[in-house]
């Protein structure tokens, strides 16, 4: 029978050599009034019976008696309970009353005279000779990661906690480490300390010594040319890298596939298994180029009798340049559309304007390179030529309105019909005046009435007319000014020989250097004004060539603020 030494009476106070309060001494000292000699031998020998089986230091089997939020309170057997803290169980939820477990006995007492347990010590010591053993012999073990913690991750390893350093766990560094937790591995041990109960371990070491004995067997085997198979190990901007079995190869996007590629990911993902085409080795600089497409069958071949000139085809804008647009007809064979074969009638300053990436388009094949792998294609000729009708549409003289589009320093653009456009040169925009830039007669978005004047279908112009619109007043001028008569006009030009003097009604007339009255001069500029006024007699007029020629009678000194008028 155990005695339960807490229903014992207490002494009031003890002296450094009083024996303590569990010595049989005691229990005898304060029982003997109450039991015989015999019976207090009997149960000072049963309680001593019960503690023998307790030391501190060792392993010792517990029975659950209960489970709280915060530990898992255990019965060792002793005067006293034990709690363990329910983080130092992997799985406490499992736990029920009387479950066996083997707990390490740290102290029998604290200060509050609880006994003192650990869960983690007794699995540590239970596994350390297994794991001494397998440090000592150099071999690996299984684990299990656990959690992911600063600088690594926690390894289940026999029941116990390990190290794994996140550059131990594995070859090349692991984007994703949640993703590996809950796996299970082979790992060696690197480091060891038993009173720290420290253990680090590493999967890269395993991976270095299989890596080393597969790449000694593929230098062997390994060849150009051979077609092996592997799995996606990583993807990257440029490529994937090609796990051989050992030895890892890159398959660059541009050996992926003859068509356009945007990001290697769109053909592979991690993981696939692939045959691929050995392209290169330099076992130097331990690189292996890779190859896909290389299986396939060449694309441009013949080409030229499956897409031959004139043929219709259908294709998608996969890139747009300032010159053109890519079309791509099939995987690996793309044509040009060129920014000059987009439109008959549009002027087109980009590609963007017409196409956008992704879009179907129709083209006609113009021309087709096997040797450079171009193919040239050709949108507006899917439509017909609107030039080519024109001539009939408006033959010379027809008369019609436009809107000017643009305007340059030799002519005036306006627009006859959507996207056909026609040209006045500045030559053809008066009868009567010499203009110096078209501006002094339309603006951009005059509506005006001209004359066909010419049209060239081949070269994609017409020639319009602004002043055939209108009746030549040349052919009336002779009478209006016939020679002798006077008049006042002011000076709107000087020229080498003479000025150039408006007259009204924009005519224009001429005078020479020797007819402007001015004696011993060499350059009009000299003695002549810009709008200086003068009063004229007509000598000549042309109505052939378009001229008045015009004698100076006289300069006023007083300028009139007038425009220059006929005098009769």
């Amino acid at each position: 029978m155990l005695v339960d030494t807490q229903e014992l009476p207490d002494s009031k106070a003890e002296s450094p050599a009083t024996p303590s309060r569990h010595s049989p001494l005691r229990v005898r000292a304060d029982l003997h009034e109450e039991y015989s000699p015999d019976e207090i031998a009997k149960m000072t020998e049963l309680y001593e019976g019960t503690l023998s089986n307790i030391e501190e230091g060792e392993i010792v089997k517990s029975k659950v008696l209960r489970v709280t939020d915060t530990a898992v309170i255990l019965d060792v057997g002793f005067k006293s309970e034990g709690a363990v803290p329910i983080d130092e169980f992997k799985d406490p939820r499992s736990l029920k009353e009387g479950d066996e477990i083997e707990v390490f006995l740290e102290h029998l007492e604290d200060q509050e005279g609880a006994v003192v347990l650990s869960k983690k010590k007794a699995d540590f010591m239970r596994v350390w000779e297994r794991i001494r053993e397998a440090y000592e012999k150099d071999e690996p073990v299984q684990g299990t990661l656990v959690k992911k913690i600063k600088g690594g991750v926690v390894v289940d390893l026999m029941g116990v906690d390990a190290f794994l350093p996140g550059s131990q766990i594995a070859l090349r560094r692991v984007p994703n480490i949640d993703e590996l937790l809950g796996q299970t591995f082979e790992f060696k041990i690197i480091k060891l300390n038993k009173r720290r109960r420290n253990i680090v371990v590493s999967r890269r070491v395993l991976l270095e010594a299989e890596r080393k004995t597969k790449r000694e067997v593929l230098m062997k085997e390994l060849q150009v040319g051979q077609v092996r198979k592997g799995v996606v190990k990583n993807i990257t901007d440029f490529g994937a890298f090609i796990d051989l079995g050992g030895v890892d190869g890159l398959l660059h996007i541009t050996d992926m596939s003859y068509g356009r590629v945007s990001h290697p990911s769109e053909l592979v993902h991690i993981g696939q298994e692939l045959e691929v085409k050995v392209l290169d080795i330099d076992w130097e600089r331990e690189r292996i180029s890779l190859g896909l497409k290389q299986l396939l069958a060449y694309p441009w071949k013949n080409v030229a009798e499956k897409y031959p000139v004139g043929t219709r085809v259908q294709g998608k804008v996969v890139s747009i340049t300032n010159y053109g647009a890519f079309v791509e007809l099939e995987p690996g064979i793309e044509g040009l559309v060129h920014i000059s074969e987009m439109s008959w009638t549009r002027n087109v300053r980009h590609p963007s304007k017409i196409v956008s990436i992704g879009e179907t388009i129709e083209a006609v094949v113009l021309k087709v390179d096997e040797t450079e792998e171009k193919v040239s294609l050709g949108m507006k000729q899917t439509e017909e030529d609107p030039w080519m009708a024109l001539p009939q549409k408006y033959p010379v003289g027809t008369r019609l309105r436009g809107k000017v589009r643009n305007l340059t320093s030799f002519g005036a653009f306006v627009e006859i019909e959507p996207g056909i456009d026609g040209l006045i040169h500045i030559s053809d925009m008066s009868w009567t005046k010499r203009v110096q830039h078209p501006s002094e007669v339309v603006k951009k978005g005059d509506e005006v009435e001209v004359l066909i004047l010419n049209v060239d279908a081949e070269n994609k112009r017409i020639s319009l007319g602004l002043k055939q619109a209108q009746e030549d007043p040349w052919l009336k001028i002779g009478e209006t000014y016939p020679v002798g008569t006077e008049l006042r006009g002011r000076v709107l030009r000087l020229m080498d020989k003479g000025v150039v003097v408006d007259l009204g009604s924009d005519i224009e007339g001429f005078v020479p250097q020797s007819q402007l009255g001015i004696p011993d001069i060499t350059n009009p500029a000299d003695a002549v004004k810009e709008g200086q006024a003068v009063e004229l007699k007509v000598l000549e007029v042309d109505p052939i060539h378009h001229r008045i020629v015009l004698a100076a009678t006289g300069w006023p000194k007083e300028e009139s603020a007038q425009e220059p008028s006929q005098q009769a």
